[in-house]
Protein backbone atom coordinates (compact mmCIF):
# COMPACT_ATOMS: atom_id res chain seq x y z
CA UNK A 1 0.00 0.00 0.00
CA UNK A 2 0.72 3.45 -0.34
CA UNK A 3 0.24 5.94 2.37
CA UNK A 4 0.30 9.74 2.91
CA UNK A 5 1.92 11.78 5.65
CA UNK A 6 0.11 15.32 6.07
CA UNK A 7 2.20 17.62 8.70
CA UNK A 8 5.54 15.43 7.81
CA UNK A 9 7.79 18.42 9.16
CA UNK A 10 6.61 17.64 12.86
CA UNK A 11 7.83 15.27 15.30
CA UNK A 12 4.94 13.16 14.81
CA UNK A 13 5.22 13.16 10.86
CA UNK A 14 8.79 12.40 11.40
CA UNK A 15 8.43 9.54 13.33
CA UNK A 16 5.78 8.20 10.69
CA UNK A 17 8.26 8.48 8.42
CA UNK A 18 10.86 6.53 10.43
CA UNK A 19 8.44 3.46 11.33
CA UNK A 20 6.79 3.55 8.08
CA UNK A 21 10.11 3.14 6.12
CA UNK A 22 10.72 -0.85 8.28
CA UNK A 23 7.18 -1.61 7.46
CA UNK A 24 7.12 -4.25 4.69
CA UNK A 25 3.18 -3.55 3.38
CA UNK A 26 4.41 -0.12 2.85
CA UNK A 27 5.37 0.73 -0.87
CA UNK A 28 5.54 4.65 -0.56
CA UNK A 29 5.32 7.08 1.61
CA UNK A 30 4.42 10.57 0.55
CA UNK A 31 4.65 13.75 2.27
CA UNK A 32 2.25 16.57 2.20
CA UNK A 33 2.90 20.32 3.65
CA UNK A 34 0.43 23.69 3.32
CA UNK A 35 3.57 26.07 2.93
CA UNK A 36 6.53 23.99 2.09
CA UNK A 37 5.83 22.03 -1.25
CA UNK A 38 8.57 21.25 -2.87
CA UNK A 39 11.04 21.22 -0.48
CA UNK A 40 13.16 18.22 -0.17
CA UNK A 41 12.55 17.04 3.79
CA UNK A 42 16.53 16.36 3.95
CA UNK A 43 16.66 19.94 3.66
CA UNK A 44 15.16 20.20 7.19
CA UNK A 45 16.08 17.14 8.58
CA UNK A 46 19.52 16.06 7.61
CA UNK A 47 19.18 12.81 9.25
CA UNK A 48 16.71 11.95 6.41
CA UNK A 49 19.78 12.03 3.54
CA UNK A 50 19.81 8.65 2.13
CA UNK A 51 18.59 6.75 -0.93
CA UNK A 52 14.85 8.10 -0.63
CA UNK A 53 14.39 11.56 -0.82
CA UNK A 54 10.90 12.52 0.47
CA UNK A 55 9.87 15.76 -1.20
CA UNK A 56 6.79 17.79 0.35
CA UNK A 57 4.06 18.13 -2.10
CA UNK A 58 0.73 20.24 -2.10
CA UNK A 59 -2.38 19.15 0.39
CA UNK A 60 -4.64 18.63 -2.51
CA UNK A 61 -7.61 16.11 -1.59
CA UNK A 62 -8.29 14.82 -5.41
CA UNK A 63 -4.39 14.93 -6.03
CA UNK A 64 -3.92 12.53 -2.36
CA UNK A 65 -6.40 9.82 -3.39
CA UNK A 66 -4.53 9.91 -6.76
CA UNK A 67 -1.18 9.06 -4.99
CA UNK A 68 -2.14 6.93 -1.76
CA UNK A 69 -4.55 4.15 0.05
CA UNK A 70 -4.68 5.79 3.33
CA UNK A 71 -3.29 9.29 4.90
CA UNK A 72 -2.10 9.46 8.74
CA UNK A 73 -3.09 13.29 9.60
CA UNK A 74 -0.13 14.93 11.82
CA UNK A 75 -1.16 18.17 11.72
CA UNK A 76 -1.67 21.11 13.99
CA UNK A 77 -5.37 21.29 15.91
CA UNK A 78 -8.26 22.50 13.35
CA UNK A 79 -6.18 21.43 10.17
CA UNK A 80 -7.71 17.35 10.15
CA UNK A 81 -11.08 18.88 11.34
CA UNK A 82 -11.37 20.65 7.89
CA UNK A 83 -10.06 18.39 5.82
CA UNK A 84 -10.76 14.88 6.67
CA UNK A 85 -14.61 15.80 5.60
CA UNK A 86 -13.11 16.01 2.00
CA UNK A 87 -10.64 12.95 2.13
CA UNK A 88 -12.89 10.40 3.76
CA UNK A 89 -15.81 11.97 0.84
CA UNK A 90 -12.87 10.68 -1.74
CA UNK A 91 -12.74 6.95 -0.33
CA UNK A 92 -9.46 7.13 2.07
CA UNK A 93 -8.78 5.95 5.74
CA UNK A 94 -7.81 8.76 7.50
CA UNK A 95 -6.49 8.49 10.56
CA UNK A 96 -5.74 11.55 12.86
CA UNK A 97 -2.99 12.24 15.16
CA UNK A 98 -4.04 15.42 15.99
CA UNK A 99 -6.66 16.01 18.93
CA UNK A 100 -9.40 17.43 16.05
CA UNK A 101 -11.80 13.82 15.99
CA UNK A 102 -11.42 12.83 19.44
CA UNK A 103 -13.99 14.48 21.54
CA UNK A 104 -17.55 13.59 20.86
CA UNK A 105 -19.42 16.53 22.15
CA UNK A 106 -18.35 19.50 19.56
CA UNK A 107 -19.26 22.32 22.68
CA UNK A 108 -16.76 20.15 24.85
CA UNK A 109 -14.43 20.69 22.41
CA UNK A 110 -14.10 24.06 22.25
CA UNK A 111 -14.28 24.76 25.54
CA UNK A 112 -11.01 23.47 26.16
CA UNK A 113 -9.20 23.72 22.51
CA UNK A 114 -10.68 27.16 22.09
CA UNK A 115 -11.74 26.76 18.42
CA UNK A 116 -14.27 25.59 16.28
CA UNK A 117 -15.20 21.61 16.29
CA UNK A 118 -14.88 19.70 12.97
CA UNK A 119 -18.18 18.67 11.41
CA UNK A 120 -20.60 16.53 13.84
CA UNK A 121 -21.12 13.58 11.15
CA UNK A 122 -17.04 13.78 10.87
CA UNK A 123 -16.58 13.43 14.53
CA UNK A 124 -19.21 10.72 15.01
CA UNK A 125 -17.73 8.87 12.26
CA UNK A 126 -14.34 8.45 14.03
CA UNK A 127 -13.14 5.40 16.27
CA UNK A 128 -11.21 6.21 19.37
CA UNK A 129 -8.08 4.38 18.39
CA UNK A 130 -7.10 3.07 21.88
CA UNK A 131 -5.65 -0.16 20.10
CA UNK A 132 -5.79 -2.55 23.48
CA UNK A 133 -9.72 -1.64 24.13
CA UNK A 134 -11.33 -0.77 20.69
CA UNK A 135 -9.51 -3.51 18.33
CA UNK A 136 -12.73 -4.85 16.86
CA UNK A 137 -14.49 -1.10 15.95
CA UNK A 138 -10.97 -0.10 14.57
CA UNK A 139 -11.07 -2.97 12.07
CA UNK A 140 -14.05 -2.11 10.70
CA UNK A 141 -13.55 1.69 10.62
CA UNK A 142 -12.36 4.39 8.14
CA UNK A 143 -11.56 7.36 10.69
CA UNK A 144 -9.55 6.72 13.39
CA UNK A 145 -9.11 9.71 15.90
CA UNK A 146 -5.70 8.50 17.60
CA UNK A 147 -5.41 9.15 21.16
CA UNK A 148 -3.08 11.52 22.50
CA UNK A 149 0.11 11.26 24.42
CA UNK A 150 -0.98 11.81 28.03
CA UNK A 151 -4.31 9.72 27.26
CA UNK A 152 -2.62 6.50 26.32
CA UNK A 153 -0.87 6.14 29.73
CA UNK A 154 -3.44 7.12 31.44
CA UNK A 155 -6.52 4.93 30.09
CA UNK A 156 -4.49 2.19 29.70
CA UNK A 157 -3.20 2.23 33.25
CA UNK A 158 -6.77 2.80 34.23
CA UNK A 159 -8.98 0.88 31.98
CA UNK A 160 -8.43 -2.47 34.32
CA UNK A 161 -9.65 -0.87 37.24
CA UNK A 162 -12.11 0.99 36.07
CA UNK A 163 -13.85 -1.95 33.66
CA UNK A 164 -13.44 -4.15 36.69
CA UNK A 165 -15.51 -1.43 39.00
CA UNK A 166 -12.51 -1.85 41.97
CA UNK A 167 -12.35 2.11 42.62
CA UNK A 168 -13.81 4.73 43.81
CA UNK A 169 -15.01 6.19 40.37
CA UNK A 170 -14.69 9.96 41.68
CA UNK A 171 -11.64 10.04 43.44
CA UNK A 172 -8.90 9.44 40.41
CA UNK A 173 -6.02 11.50 40.56
CA UNK A 174 -3.60 11.66 37.64
CA UNK A 175 0.46 12.80 38.34
CA UNK A 176 1.74 12.65 35.23
CA UNK A 177 5.10 14.21 33.65
CA UNK A 178 6.33 14.34 29.98
CA UNK A 179 9.87 14.83 27.86
CA UNK A 180 9.65 18.46 25.86
CA UNK A 181 9.34 16.76 22.85
CA UNK A 182 5.18 16.68 23.54
CA UNK A 183 4.99 20.79 23.23
CA UNK A 184 6.10 19.97 19.56
CA UNK A 185 9.09 21.56 17.32
CA UNK A 186 7.81 24.97 17.31
CA UNK A 187 9.94 26.49 20.35
CA UNK A 188 8.11 28.62 23.00
CA UNK A 189 9.49 30.02 26.43
CA UNK A 190 8.12 26.85 28.67
CA UNK A 191 10.57 24.62 26.28
CA UNK A 192 13.74 27.03 26.04
CA UNK A 193 16.93 25.20 26.94
CA UNK A 194 17.55 27.71 29.38
CA UNK A 195 13.93 27.50 30.89
CA UNK A 196 13.72 23.78 31.08
CA UNK A 197 17.45 22.29 31.76
CA UNK A 198 17.52 21.18 35.34
CA UNK A 199 14.10 22.46 35.56
CA UNK A 200 11.16 20.47 36.67
CA UNK A 201 7.85 22.55 35.48
CA UNK A 202 3.68 22.21 36.29
CA UNK A 203 2.08 23.31 33.45
CA UNK A 204 -1.96 23.74 32.19
CA UNK A 205 -2.68 23.27 36.06
CA UNK A 206 -6.53 22.17 35.83
CA UNK A 207 -6.78 23.22 32.16
CA UNK A 208 -5.07 20.80 30.16
CA UNK A 209 -6.88 19.64 27.15
CA UNK A 210 -6.14 16.15 27.44
CA UNK A 211 -8.45 16.18 30.81
CA UNK A 212 -12.15 15.62 28.44
CA UNK A 213 -10.63 12.97 26.35
CA UNK A 214 -9.66 11.13 29.64
CA UNK A 215 -12.67 11.60 31.02
CA UNK A 216 -14.87 10.73 27.82
CA UNK A 217 -13.50 7.26 27.68
CA UNK A 218 -13.49 6.35 31.56
CA UNK A 219 -17.20 7.18 31.44
CA UNK A 220 -17.75 5.09 28.51
CA UNK A 221 -16.38 2.09 30.56
CA UNK A 222 -18.27 3.54 33.61
CA UNK A 223 -20.78 5.73 33.45
CA UNK A 224 -20.49 6.56 37.78
CA UNK A 225 -17.11 8.04 36.80
CA UNK A 226 -16.27 11.66 38.10
CA UNK A 227 -14.19 14.04 36.97
CA UNK A 228 -10.44 13.65 37.27
CA UNK A 229 -7.71 15.21 38.97
CA UNK A 230 -4.93 15.56 35.82
CA UNK A 231 -1.76 17.09 36.39
CA UNK A 232 0.97 17.67 34.22
CA UNK A 233 4.45 18.31 34.60
CA UNK A 234 7.46 19.00 32.01
CA UNK A 235 11.31 17.07 32.92
CA UNK A 236 13.94 18.35 31.32
CA UNK A 237 14.30 14.91 28.82
CA UNK A 238 13.11 14.60 25.23
CA UNK A 239 10.81 11.89 24.98
CA UNK A 240 8.46 9.69 27.59
CA UNK A 241 5.65 10.00 29.63
CA UNK A 242 5.28 8.54 33.16
CA UNK A 243 1.43 8.56 34.35
CA UNK A 244 1.36 7.97 37.98
CA UNK A 245 -2.25 7.02 38.77
CA UNK A 246 -3.59 6.86 42.55
CA UNK A 247 -7.17 5.39 43.40
CA UNK A 248 -9.19 3.90 46.34
CA UNK A 249 -9.72 0.57 46.48
CA UNK A 250 -13.45 -0.39 46.76
CA UNK A 251 -13.61 -3.40 48.12
CA UNK A 252 -11.40 -6.19 49.79
CA UNK A 253 -7.97 -6.71 46.90
CA UNK A 254 -4.79 -8.25 47.70
CA UNK A 255 -1.86 -6.85 45.69
CA UNK A 256 -1.11 -10.17 44.24
CA UNK A 257 -4.77 -10.12 42.77
CA UNK A 258 -4.84 -6.85 41.51
CA UNK A 259 -1.54 -7.89 39.58
CA UNK A 260 -2.53 -10.94 38.14
CA UNK A 261 -5.85 -9.30 36.89
CA UNK A 262 -3.30 -6.75 35.05
CA UNK A 263 -1.47 -9.73 33.40
CA UNK A 264 -4.43 -11.40 32.43
CA UNK A 265 -6.35 -8.18 31.02
CA UNK A 266 -3.05 -7.69 28.70
CA UNK A 267 -2.01 -11.04 27.94
CA UNK A 268 -3.07 -10.82 24.21
CA UNK A 269 -2.02 -7.20 24.00
CA UNK A 270 1.51 -7.39 22.82
CA UNK A 271 2.70 -4.00 23.22
CA UNK A 272 1.68 -3.88 26.78
CA UNK A 273 3.99 -5.43 29.85
CA UNK A 274 2.84 -5.31 33.26
CA UNK A 275 5.47 -5.78 35.88
CA UNK A 276 6.09 -8.15 38.36
CA UNK A 277 5.82 -7.40 42.12
CA UNK A 278 8.15 -4.89 43.68
CA UNK A 279 9.29 -3.08 40.01
CA UNK A 280 8.44 -0.44 38.83
CA UNK A 281 9.05 0.87 35.07
CA UNK A 282 11.04 3.98 33.81
CA UNK A 283 10.47 5.93 30.72
CA UNK A 284 13.99 4.70 29.51
CA UNK A 285 12.54 1.19 28.98
CA UNK A 286 10.06 2.41 26.40
CA UNK A 287 12.76 4.64 24.64
CA UNK A 288 11.70 5.05 21.13
CA UNK A 289 9.41 1.73 21.03
CA UNK A 290 5.83 1.19 21.44
CA UNK A 291 5.79 -0.41 23.84
CA UNK A 292 3.78 0.76 27.43
CA UNK A 293 4.99 -0.69 30.83
CA UNK A 294 3.10 -0.85 33.74
CA UNK A 295 3.64 -1.08 37.51
CA UNK A 296 0.80 -1.97 40.32
CA UNK A 297 0.71 -2.10 43.73
CA UNK A 298 -1.52 -1.66 46.63
CA UNK A 299 -0.69 -0.23 49.64
CA UNK A 300 -3.57 -1.67 52.66
CA UNK A 301 -2.60 0.70 55.11
CA UNK A 302 -4.01 4.03 52.96
CA UNK A 303 -6.06 1.44 50.72
CA UNK A 304 -5.05 2.99 47.66
CA UNK A 305 -4.05 1.50 44.43
CA UNK A 306 -1.42 3.29 42.81
CA UNK A 307 -0.47 2.69 38.76
CA UNK A 308 2.52 3.64 37.25
CA UNK A 309 2.54 4.02 33.23
CA UNK A 310 5.37 4.57 30.88
CA UNK A 311 5.41 5.33 27.23
CA UNK A 312 7.20 6.85 24.59
CA UNK A 313 5.01 10.22 23.89
CA UNK A 314 6.20 10.45 20.63
CA UNK A 315 5.14 6.22 19.74
CA UNK A 316 3.16 4.92 21.66
CA UNK A 317 1.51 8.29 22.06
CA UNK A 318 1.60 9.18 18.45
CA UNK A 319 3.30 7.67 15.70
CA UNK A 320 3.58 3.69 17.23
CA UNK A 321 -0.10 3.41 17.94
CA UNK A 322 -1.20 5.17 14.55
CA UNK A 323 0.35 2.54 12.75
CA UNK A 324 -0.79 0.09 15.25
CA UNK A 325 -4.32 0.65 14.37
CA UNK A 326 -3.02 1.12 10.75
CA UNK A 327 -2.08 -2.26 10.82
CA UNK A 328 -5.53 -3.53 12.30
CA UNK A 329 -7.63 -1.27 9.91
CA UNK A 330 -6.04 -3.26 7.14
CA UNK A 331 -5.87 -7.06 8.95
CA UNK A 332 -2.45 -7.32 9.28
CA UNK A 333 -0.80 -8.16 12.01
CA UNK A 334 -0.86 -5.69 15.26
CA UNK A 335 3.02 -5.70 15.59
CA UNK A 336 4.15 -5.27 11.53
CA UNK A 337 6.89 -2.63 11.81
CA UNK A 338 6.54 -1.91 15.10
CA UNK A 339 8.74 -5.10 16.72
CA UNK A 340 11.97 -2.97 17.29
CA UNK A 341 13.35 -3.03 20.99
CA UNK A 342 13.38 0.26 23.23
CA UNK A 343 17.00 2.17 22.74
CA UNK A 344 18.71 1.75 25.88
CA UNK A 345 20.39 3.43 27.60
Amino acid sequence: MKVGIVGATGYGGLELIRLLSQHPNVEEIICYSSSQEGLPLDDMYPHLSGNVRWTLKAIDPEAIRADVDTVFLATPPGVSGELTPDLVKLGLKVIDLSGDLRINEPDVYEAWYKRQAAPVGTIRGAVYGLTEWQRDEIAAAQIIANPGCYPTAVLLGLAPLVQQKWIDPKRIIIDAKSGTSGAGRNPSQITHFSEMNENFKIYQVNQHKHTPEIEQQLLNWDESVGNVTFSTHLVPMVRGIMATIYAEANQAISEKELREHFAYVYETSPFVHVYSEGRYPATKEVFGSNRCHIGVTYDERTNRITVVSVIDNLVKGAAGQAIQNYNVMNGYEETLGLEGSPLYP
